[in-house]
């Protein structure tokens, strides 16, 4: 979703290279020795304004956080975040989430993170939703063997569409949440639209699926 552009957020994000990764490329293989540990690596496509992954980098200070984002104003509300939060486990990138296998080696993520993803409802834009073939295959690579995918989205199209996608890709779908806040999952940290449109009443959908 698009937000409103913010005045001066290149210049921002250009100014706070400790926390915006400003050549991912030359880090290809070598985020481990970026985040100076051996931890896991998690990363969030499309992590819009950061509230998911600085809520889960401030929960799980043993795991390395990256959250992506095409939109340079939305990236630089995360940064927000990530000041303020003084969290040493997250870092933050400018790319777009078809390119990942130029910034991240074969199997060097640990777990991916897909929330309230744009569904680009129309047929024609199919190939543009995050849960595609042509997708699921990049994440495939720069995963772990039998790496999972971890989706959450308000529209109910996009999650069956999802669900149709990753199984059809051959993908194992361990669990799947049609009612997310009606359950007791522990420790859900939520995004900004999550707040948003679960205030509303609208039903949050969720799935966890694995490559074989």
């Amino acid at each position: 979703m698009r937000v409103r552009n913010r005045k001066g957020s290149a210049e921002y994000i250009e100014n706070n290279p400790q926390f915006v990764v400003s050549n991912p490329k030359e880090y290809k293989g070598r985020w481990h020795e970026k985040f100076g540990n051996d931890n896991p690596i998690h990363i969030e496509v499309g992590s819009g304004k950061g509230a998911f992954v600085t809520g889960m980098a401030a929960l799980n200070p043993d795991i390395n956080y990256i959250g992506i984002d095409m939109q340079l104003s939305v990236l630089s509300y995360a940064l927000d975040k990530v000041i303020e939060a003084e969290l040493p486990n997250v870092q933050l990138l400018h790319v777009d989430g078809s390119d990942l296998t130029d910034y991240f080696a074969d199997e060097e993520i640990d777990l991916l993170y897909l929330n309230f993803s744009d569904p680009w409802p129309k047929t024609r834009h199919e190939k543009r939703r995050l849960t595609y073939k042509s997708f699921l295959k990049t994440f495939e690579q720069i995963l772990v063997d039998k790496g999972e995918i971890h989706f959450k989205t308000d529209n109910r199209g996009l999650f069956e569409y999802s669900l149709a996608s990753m199984s059809q890709y051959g993908m194992i779908i361990k669990q799947v949440w049609l009612d997310l806040h009606a359950t007791d999952f522990p420790d859900n940290v939520m995004t900004e639209y999550e707040e948003k449109f679960s205030s509303k009443g609208q039903v949050i959908y969720r799935v966890e699926a694995q490559y074989k």
